[in-house]
């Protein structure tokens, strides 16, 4: 089933809750639907695809067509004692599927849980939190390909997976794949992650044995409620920026001028030092700072929000210029948005 609605209202369709329009918006309920719905569609009329709009900033009304698919549901297409493959709808909530898995003792995703957003969209922003990716997961995504005309299935290795990137988001296939299904590898086998910090000291003292999915996920949601506002209370897209990446001789000059290397944050990656992008902003004195409409969350500077529903896209990106220019001064460090920019 095809609904197509003209001049549409987006401001519901994405989690900052900007005031934007798009000349056509277009839902469909299985993937059949999506070469019937590409060739109504005029080759000249640019075409968008969202998920949940949870790591989006619509910078002015879409002329074109949005997309967004409503294909839902859960499928077991293999089992085994060790693995248990689900085929699910891209479509469908992210949290509902990782809470699905979790009710059946399922293990792999619960470290995502509380994430907004839509299980297409997981695999093409690789989304991430506590320890986990959705690509450690990921064992293959089903799309419609829009030049060959038709149904493709890529492999983990085709979507060349790497830090909140995939293959999906280069300029080559960002507007060529359609996803609608995306199959997931999870483990009835005990196998708790508690690599993150946070986690690892919320159950400090506990039978890590006993631990069930959902006490995972609950610990997650805790700790990302403590932290993180509710986009559907605060409008917000969630963590605006990415975690910089910097070299060794970067980090050494960076912790003389803070004092010591215990002072400053950082993750060793192979390519050198994962600074988290909340602490620069933080030292550079963002957090809970408000102007005009927009403001940054008091609790996560990170965070970007729209508290009254009432902030213009160019005051978000005002804020997002300032934030940035501040870091490099301070830091020589440029943050780059993890929030895609329409």
């Amino acid at each position: 089933m095809i609904t197509t609605i003209d001049n549409y209202d987006l401001s519901s369709r994405n989690t900052f809750a900007m005031k934007v329009k798009c000349g056509a918006f277009m839902e469909y309920t299985k993937a059949d639907d999506i070469p019937f719905l590409l060739s109504t569609i005029r080759k000249d009329v640019e075409k968008f695809h969202i998920g949940a709009g949870s790591n989006l900033l619509f910078t002015r009304d879409f002329p074109g067509v949005v997309l967004h698919s409503a294909i839902k549901g859960f499928e077991i297409i293999c089992k085994n004692p060790q693995e248990v493959i689900v085929r699910v709808g891209s479509g469908e909530t992210m949290d509902d599927f990782i809470r699905w898995a979790c009710d059946r003792e399922l293990w792999g995703i619960e470290n995502l849980s509380g994430i907004p957003g839509e299980v297409g969209a997981s695999a093409v922003q690789n989304v991430g939190a506590y320890g986990t990716e959705a690509c450690d997961a990921i064992v293959a995504v089903h799309a419609f390909d829009e030049v060959e005309r038709e149904f493709v299935t890529f492999s983990k290795e085709d979507c060349r997976y790497a830090y909140r990137d995939s293959i999906f988001k280069k300029s080559d296939a960002k507007k060529r794949y359609i996803i609608h299904a995306v199959d997931y590898a999870l483990t009835p086998l005990h196998s708790p992650n508690l690599s993150y910090p946070a986690l690892k000291k919320a159950f400090e003292g506990k039978d890590v044995d006993s631990l069930s999915p959902n006490d995972i996920r609950a610990a997650v949601i805790a700790t990302r409620d403590s932290k993180l506002p509710n986009p559907a209370v605060t409008p917000s897209a969630g963590s605006f920026f990415k975690n910089p990446v910097i070299s060794e001789e970067h980090f050494k000059e960076i912790c003389e001028k803070e004092g010591s290397d215990t002072a400053v944050p950082h993750y060793k990656v192979d390519s050198g030092y994962k600074i988290p992008a909340a602490w620069l902003i933080d030292k550079c004195g963002w957090k809970g700072y408000k102007e005009g409409n927009v403001a940054v969350w008091h609790l996560q500077p990170l965070v970007i929000v729209n508290p009254d529903r009432q902030a213009l896209p160019e005051e978000v990106i005002g804020l997002e210029k300032k934030i940035i220019q501040s870091v490099n001064d301070r830091f020589n460090i440029t943050l780059t948005p993890e929030v895609e920019h329409i």
